[in-house]
């Protein structure tokens, strides 16, 4: 591991325990030459999520565009953003365990839908309707009737 204050490649790891989650390993090392200190974690690696667009192109998986939509939906509802947090991760979490490592923006937004369901029926409607393209007043209703079943 290189020092990021002196370049060196001599260090010695001080302590070692896991983070919070039990999902890495935070390491507090010091640079032999220099005598400073600096973290490092080390995580599993996974692979990598492809997402499948609409239009058929193919992006990496980006957990901050699912966290952006939930806040949009949530705006004004009360709801902390622990719990979206908590919701992507979920969602994240879900994903990976797919025996595939792509999945459609199509899916992505189920399970978004999934989740909002159960805990806001404002924040589903709004997502909903932006997610599903809503073009007119009886698509918003039909959804709606749909929700109050």
């Amino acid at each position: 591991m290189k020092c990021p204050f002196c370049g060196n490649l001599d260090n010695k790891v001080i302590d070692s325990r896991l983070t919070e989650d039990k999902e890495s390993i935070r390491r507090r090392r010091e640079c032999e030459r220099c005598a400073k200190r600096f973290t490092t974690y080390e995580r599993l690696e996974t692979q990598p999520i492809v997402v499948i667009k609409k239009d058929g192109t193919k992006q990496p998986f980006d957990r901050n565009k699912i966290f952006g939509g939930l806040i949009r939906a949530c705006i004004k509802r009360n709801i902390d953003t622990a719990i979206l947090e908590k919701i992507v991760d979920d969602i994240e979490y879900e994903i990976r365990n797919n025996p595939s490592n792509e999945i459609s923006t199509r899916d992505i937004g189920d399970l978004v839908l999934k989740h909002l369901k159960n805990l806001d029926k404002v924040a589903y409607i709004r997502f909903a309707s932006v997610y599903k393209h809503f073009d007119n007043i009886e698509e918003f209703t039909r959804e709606l009737e749909e929700l109050q079943k």
